[in-house]
């Protein structure tokens, strides 16, 4: 093992639980399976640079995280980026999420697409198709905008550098997508869903909900800060309503239909622990 108990509860989200077992039987398992593909993608590019007579850029291992809403992509992209940072010696691991993407709030707005943030068409799609093909290019410096779930919106202007990565974990809703032309998921060298049943998903998205009244939601610089003070049942009611009008349809008609196209669908029970794992075979 390589996270201590301590180490996981700072790296797990406000409503995923998670401890040393699962973390041990499942995410240690998938990162030594991420360690090989990694170590055989670069001999592949290595003979194929050595056919052609090129020395060959140094390209980073890309991952691709997707999911619904509320399935705990963040907390799993923090433990497989802290555990691969620190499995088989020192490396340089990034965790870039799809949110910095989306077009602005005031961009939104006036396509119209207020309703149906996180959908395919609320993301700058040029823009994030650009980062990854520069990731895979070799670019020595890649930047990418930044998202503020505390200001509920894109950070104008503020930016961050990948710089020289190792791998690069890119984490979102709807980063399996595909279609005619190039898609981000064309770049991915390995590909990771998060599953759990429809009704699990609401459940986790309601409590959730109430537990960010009860914290973040009381800070007043808060975008959601007007909820703080909503009762147990307004804000249960409010939630189910976000969920069923927006992230329920989001999930349905964009995000579930990938799956399929994972390399490893890893599939949630009712206590948001892993209870099967599904690997494509080569």
């Amino acid at each position: 093992m390589l996270l201590s108990q301590a180490d996981i509860e700072e790296l797990r989200g406000l409503n995923v639980p998670l401890n040393l077992h699962e973390v041990e039987t499942i995410y240690l398992p998938v990162v030594r399976l991420l360690d090989l593909w990694a170590h055989g993608i670069s001999r592949m590019r290595e003979t194929t640079a050595g056919f052609l007579g090129d020395t060959g850029d140094r390209l980073p291992f890309v991952v691709g995280l997707a999911g619904s809403v509320a399935v705990g992509k963040s907390t799993f992209a923090r433990v497989i980026c802290s555990l691969l940072s620190r499995f088989g010696g020192p490396r340089r691991v990034s965790l870039v999420t799809t949110d910095g993407f989306l077009w602005p709030n005031a961009e939104l707005e006036v396509r119209g697409l207020t309703e149906r943030k996180g959908f395919p068409d609320s993301y700058d799609r040029t823009s994030l198709l650009r980062f990854v093909r520069d990731l895979k290019s070799g670019a020595k410096r890649v930047e990418h905008p930044v998202y503020s779930h505390d200001h509920y919106d894109v950070l104008i202007g503020d930016r961050r550098v990948v710089e020289e990565p190792d791998i690069v974990v890119v984490e979102g809703l709807n980063v399996l997508q595909s279609g005619s032309g190039a898609f981000v998921s064309d770049f991915f060298d390995f590909t990771i869903y998060l599953d759990a049943a429809l009704g699990d998903l609401q459940r986790w998205y309601v409590e959730r909900f109430r537990k960010l009244r009860d914290t973040a939601f009381r800070d007043p610089d808060h975008y959601f800060h007007r909820f703080a003070t909503y009762t147990d049942d307004e804000a249960d009611a409010y939630a189910l309503d976000i969920w069923r009008r927006i992230n329920e349809r989001n999930l349905v008609d964009n995000i579930a239909p990938t799956r399929e196209r994972a390399t490893l669908i890893l599939r949630k029970g009712v206590d948001h622990s892993v209870d099967r794992v599904r690997l494509r075979r080569l």
